[in-house]
């Protein structure tokens, strides 16, 4: 009798691996669609935001109707020859520059592009003598501030140099520029981040300027 091999192992493994072909093929990895639905969900969130006219530039703070925190800032070395608009010597700022008249700070810097984008409007809001104008420079050195207020024009009443970022982290900066407005009880009341525009301006900024210069 002559020996016939058994098959049937052979046939079972080859089964088995049709079977884990084809479950490979048929599967499917959801976290594919992980980076699609976000960017979906952040595209319906941005068409909400301006159907609804909100601005997206105004980000909620902590510091929001809360006290400035305590800082006390240098001024811009009177050897460079900056001078404020009214031609006097530029002083820096401290917490309390801001009991008694309300104040607009802007976060700004030499190396920041859309900081030059935004100066025009900044230098038209001097002609406005009911709040003053502090510019906050951030992470910049002195002789690049200095620079760019020689070339761009001067439209802060003080500069306070932040040269190493602290104050900023202290106000929540996620970087410049920004602008806050404060009111006469050193109260922090309203936060724009990026670049101020002539549209952003009449339509968020200035309105809220107004409301709070209004205040006794």
């Amino acid at each position: 009798m002559s020996d016939t091999p058994n098959l049937s192992p052979l046939s079972d493994d080859s089964n088995d691996a049709d079977d884990d072909t084809s479950g490979k093929k048929g599967g499917f990895n959801i976290l594919i669609l992980l980076p699609l639905v976000v960017f979906l969900a952040l595209a319906v969130l941005f068409m909400w935001q301006m159907a609804s006219g909100t601005n997206p530039n105004i980000v909620p703070s902590v510091l929001i109707n809360k006290p400035a925190p305590n800082f006390d800032l240098a001024p811009l070395d009177a050897s460079f020859g900056i001078r404020t608009p009214e031609g006097g010597i530029m002083p820096g700022f401290d917490t309390e520059s801001f009991k008694g008249k309300v104040s607009v700070v802007n976060v700004w810097a030499s190396w920041c592009p859309t900081c030059r984008d935004e100066h025009p409007l900044l230098l038209q809001m001097t002609e406005d003598k009911r709040f003053d104008l502090l510019g906050l420079a951030y992470k910049d050195e002195p002789a690049n501030s200095a620079r760019f207020l020689k070339n761009h024009g001067n439209p802060f009443d003080k500069v306070g140099m932040d040269i190493s970022g602290r104050v900023g982290i202290d106000w929540g900066v996620y970087g410049a520029p920004e602008t806050f407005i404060v009111d006469r009880t050193g109260t922090i009341r309203y936060k724009h981040i990026g670049a101020l525009t002539p549209q952003s301006l009449q339509a968020a900024f200035l309105p809220k300027l107004e409301e709070i210069l209004a205040e006794k």
